[in-house]
């Protein structure tokens, strides 16, 4: 139902189909935010990171457990490798063996760049959770297309979130997203997040590629590819520790 909605009789009638359309959003949100996710996942990934002036190609490993828990290890280039990041919970550090110290990433910096990339932290090891931490409804913008739906994604209050919204658009058939959009508070558009290559793995449908591009930053743009992933995979318990943080 609508924030502030009065309970009175004139709007009785009105509560069916808000209901519905709440159900159609939730339904849609409910398969955006557990696409990638599951009981554990192991993934292979490439980053391609690319700027005005340099670029760069990541590879690297990632384990999920749940919701709470991500590990992520660099594999190449050789100079980034054994870098690495865990979350448990709201807690998340990163280990950086050039100086062989974990340092603990302070909430206030989910939002920030990861690697230098245009994704965050929060991008990467998902804190916050659309379901969980966002309002949201279905419309249906000036510019929509036939086939597709169109979510609005609103933080609750109190999350330390910088988006003001986020539109995204889903392909009408299997609620698989194709594009999303993130707005300032001002209402500004600020990044574009196209998803490509629908793949199959382990079962299980998704876009393989992600890829990022700032509004404000032109030339700026990262993929993020899956090569490999496996849903409710068999994975160890002491991946998730700082110890393992060092442990390449």
């Amino acid at each position: 139902m609508k924030k502030g909605m009065s309970v009175v009789l004139v709007l009785i009638l009105a509560i069916p189909p808000l209901l519905a359309q709440e159900h159609s959003a939730r339904e849609i949100v409910r398969k955006i935010d557990r696409l990638y996710r599951s009981e554990s996942s192991y993934a292979k990934m490439e980053m391609h990171i690319v700027t005005p002036h340099w670029e760069r190609t990541l590879l690297m490993k990632a384990w999920t457990e749940g919701t709470e828990k991500t590990f992520i290890r660099i594999l190449e280039p050789k100079k980034e490798a054994g870098t690495a990041t865990l979350r448990i919970g709201n807690e998340m550090w990163n280990y950086l063996p050039k100086t062989n110290k974990v340092m603990k990433i302070p909430p206030s910096m989910m939002m920030g760049s990861w690697m230098g990339s245009d994704f965050t932290n929060d991008d990467l090891v998902k804190e916050f959770s659309l379901l969980e931490d966002y309002t949201f409804e279905l419309i249906e913008p000036e510019s929509a297309e036939e086939g597709y739906l169109y979510v609005k994604a609103v933080p609750r209050e109190g999350k330390p979130i910088i988006w003001g919204k986020q539109i995204i658009k889903v392909r009408e058939g299997d609620y698989i997203p194709v594009c999303e959009e993130f707005y300032d508070e001002k209402d500004n558009l600020m990044r574009v997040m196209n998803f490509k290559d629908i793949t199959t793995f382990d079962d299980r449908r998704i876009p393989a590629a992600m890829e990022m591009t700032p509004q404000d930053e032109e030339g700026n743009r990262t993929v993020l590819r899956y090569l490999e992933a496996e849903f409710n995979a068999d994975v160890e318990d002491d991946i998730f520790t700082l110890r393992n943080l060092r442990a390449y």
